[in-house]
């Protein structure tokens, strides 16, 4: 049986045909409209390509936004047009298929618990370093929602206190330091403590700091740029940090960094992990986490989407149709 998994982003709609091994067998994407009608258009589009091509039996979106417990409305979606959505039940209506609705990164842990790096974990977080950060989290297997189905926004978690100031309306949140616009910005005020240090992030951005993005810095840190590997070990030390306050909740038994900061792993990733076991609670004394990236990759939250489809195919009361 084929579904289809479909990840919606504040930038593009990426959808994907997924078998029942989580094999991404075909993709189609297209940017994300800013308004409500027309990004529901593309929704339906790009699963109509595919479906073109195609048997499939279900849809599941991943949505970067609050998703009722039901799993049938988005409560809201800071990039998307969607306020008290029922973006299920419409999507179904277009489509004409059964179609399930979660939560972007709760998507991507079931997909990495299901075929990846998370496969068989009773406990198990998912950390997406992207623009900010994301989280999922499964307990005995199961997606922990919490009362309101918003668990867990561990990417606001106070790490500073008075520090950055945060979109979210607080400050010292842990994705203003550890995320892809946390490392621009670090970098950024790294140049301006230690002018004449950098060489290829300096000459990149030639006097304008509104050119720094993240993965400009973590190209510039493989090429050995002075700045942008301080920048960098900035990182590591906040991830490190941050995971084991999540630890310190949750206990896991892994936790998966996924995003596209986690392109960059090898550049952060061992020293984020010295940071977090000397940092939780019991250094020494407990088990630690495994902390792993995320083996799916980009695709991670619609082949954890096409998944949950697929549930839903099987359970008929899980999704509806048009």
């Amino acid at each position: 049986m084929l579904t289809i998994g479909v990840d919606v982003g504040g930038t593009s709609v990426r959808a994907g045909v997924v078998d029942e091994r989580g094999s991404l067998l075909d993709t189609a994407r297209v940017a994300t409209p800013s308004e409500e009608n027309a990004l529901e258009d593309a929704i339906a589009g790009v699963v109509e390509d595919l479906r073109n091509r195609h048997a499939v039996a279900a849809v599941g979106l991943a949505v970067a936004g609050f998703v009722t417990r039901d799993r049938r409305s988005v409560m809201f979606a800071p990039h998307l047009a969607w306020r008290d959505a029922p973006v299920a039940d419409r999507i179904a209506k277009r489509v004409g298929l059964p179609v399930t609705l979660e939560h972007d990164v709760n998507s991507a842990v079931i997909g990495e618990h299901r075929f990846g790096a998370a496969r068989g974990a009773g406990v198990a977080a998912l950390v997406a370093l992207g623009t900010g950060i994301g989280a999922g989290l499964l307990l005995d297997g199961e997606i922990y929602r919490g009362a309101h189905g918003v668990a867990p926004e561990l990417g606001h978690l106070t790490v500073v206190p008075d520090g950055r100031a945060c979109p979210c309306g607080k400050y010292g949140c842990w994705e203003r330091y550890c995320s892809g616009t946390a490392l621009a910005a670090t970098a950024v005020e790294l140049l301006a403590r230690y002018p004449g240090q950098s060489t290829v992030l300096s000459r990149e951005i030639a006097g304008d700091p509104g050119s720094v993005t993240g993965r400009r810095v973590a190209g510039a840190a493989r090429d050995g740029d002075p700045i942008a590997l301080r920048a960098m070990a900035e990182l590591a030390k906040w991830l490190g940090e941050g995971l084991a306050l999540v630890a310190d909740v949750f206990d896991p038994e892994i936790i998966v960094i996924g995003g596209g900061v986690s392109e960059s792993a090898p550049l952060f990733l061992d020293e984020a992990r010295e940071h977090y076991s000397g940092a939780i609670t019991g250094a020494r004394f407990r088990p630690l986490a495994r902390i792993r990236t995320a083996h799916l990759g980009d695709d991670t939250a619609i082949v954890g989407a096409a998944a949950l489809a697929l549930d839903a195919a099987r359970t008929p009361a899980l999704g509806a149709t048009g």
